[in-house]
C-alpha cells in the first residue's frame, strides 16, 4: 500500500539503516535501538500535573504515570497500556501519546509499566494489566477519579492486554465504559494476508512479529491462550464498547480489523477506522505526521463520547 508523503519521508529514512536479522537479534540489542531512536515530546499543554507513582501488584511493585488534565470535580479515568511487542518500550516511550489523550478527553490518563518478555513471559503481562485495573480502580476516588467512568487503551502489545482486561472484568463489579485500541494484537498465528505481505513494511513486519512472540510466549501452545491471541476468544458478547484504530501498510491490519468484526458479530458497539497510507506504530509521531495528530484527536473524542453516555 502506498504511503502518504509523510509516512513515505520517514520510510526513506529508516530504509538507510540496516535491518536486523531477527534469527540472531538478541533482546537486549533490539532494546538499545529502540532507545536510540528518537521520541516525541510528551509535552504537558492542558495537563495539570504528570507524576509517577507505584501500584502494589501480586508480583511486586508496578510503576505508573498519571497524566492528570485541569478539571473540577472526579474525572474519568483511563488506563493505558504501551505496546513494544511484549518486550520493550515503557512509560517513557508512550508519554506523549498519554499526554494527548489525558489533555484532549479530559479524562486522568493511568500509564502502566508492566513486565515485560523474555525476563517475565506470558501471562505476566496479562496479569499486572488485570491487576493494575483493579488496583486504579479500589484507588479511583482518592486519585480524584470517578469509579463508575473507566476505561481501558493501549496501542499494539498494549491493545492486546487492554482488551483482554475488557474481557477479563466484563462480568466483575468494575463496569468499564470504552476500550480504545490501536492497531491491536490479536493473532499470534501471524498468517493473515497483511502478515504475509508485510515483508518491506516499515516499522514492523512479520518476521519482527514472530521474533516478538518467540521472546514473550512460554511455549508454541500459548499462542493459542485467547488472552495471547484474543482473536481466538470464543466469547465476546457483552464486552465494553470499543474503537479499533488500523493502518493501512501495518502487518497488524487485518487481524485488528477482523477482532473488530469479531466484536460486531458478538453485538459489541465499535468503531473501527483504518488510517490509510500509514504504517504501525504511526499514533506515536506527534509533531511529524499529521496523521498522528488526527488519530489522537479522534480516539479522545471517542472517550469523551464514552464517558458522557
Amino acid at each position: 500500500m502506498r504511503l502518504d508523503p509523510q509516512a513515505q519521508a520517514i520510510a526513506d529514512q529508516l530504509a538507510q539503516s540496516p535491518r536486523p536479522d531477527f534469527s540472531t537479534l538478541s533482546v537486549a540489542d533490539y532494546r538499545a535501538m529502540i532507545a536510540a531512536f528518537p521520541i516525541a515530546p510528551a509535552g504537558d499543554d492542558g495537563l495539570e500535573s504528570i507524576d509517577d507513582d507505584t501500584l502494589p501488584g501480586t508480583a511486586g511493585p508496578l510503576p505508573v504515570r498519571i497524566f492528570r488534565p485541569f478539571g473540577a470535580g472526579q474525572l474519568p479515568l483511563t488506563v493505558f497500556f504501551h505496546g513494544g511487542g511484549f518486550v520493550s518500550c515503557s512509560i517513557d516511550t508512550h508519554a506523549n501519546i498519554c499526554s494527548r489523550l489525558a489533555a484532549l478527553s479530559g479524562s486522568i490518563v493511568v500509564s502502566v509499566d508492566y513486565r515485560l518478555g523474555p525476563e517475565h513471559r506470558f501471562p505476566a503481562a496479562v496479569d499486572d494489566a488485570i491487576d493494575a485495573v483493579r488496583k486504579l480502580h479500589a484507588r479511583a476516588s482518592a486519585l480524584g477519579a470517578d469509579p463508575t467512568q473507566i476505561a481501558v487503551a493501549g496501542d499494539s502489545a498494549g491493545g492486546t492486554l487492554a482488551t483482554v482486561v475488557a474481557h477479563a472484568l466484563r462480568d466483575g463489579p468494575i463496569a468499564l465504559r470504552h476500550q480504545l485500541l490501536l492497531y491491536p494484537v490479536t493473532d499470534a498465528a501471524c498468517n493473515s494476508p497483511s502478515q504475509l505481505e508485510s515483508a518491506d513494511t516499515p516499522v514492523l513486519n512479520r518476521d519482527m512479529m514472530l521474533w516478538f512472540w518467540r521472546n514473550y510466549l512460554p511455549n508454541e501452545d500459548a499462542a493459542r491462550d485467547p488472552r495471547a491471541s484474543p482473536l481466538l476468544q470464543t466469547d465476546l458478547a457483552r464486552l465494553a464498547p470499543a474503537t479499533v484504530i488500523t493502518a493501512g501498510a501495518d502487518p497488524l491490519r487485518d487481524e485488528g480489523e477482523a477482532y473488530a468484526k469479531a466484536l460486531v458479530d458478538a453485538g459489541v458497539c465499535v468503531t473501527q477506522q483504518r488510517w490509510n497510507g500509514q504504517f504501525h506504530g504511526f499514533a506515536s509521531m506527534l509533531g511529524t505526521l499529521d496523521a498522528a495528530t488526527e488519530a489522537l484527536a479522534f480516539s479522545a473524542l471517542q472517550l469523551r463520547h464514552a464517558f458522557d453516555n
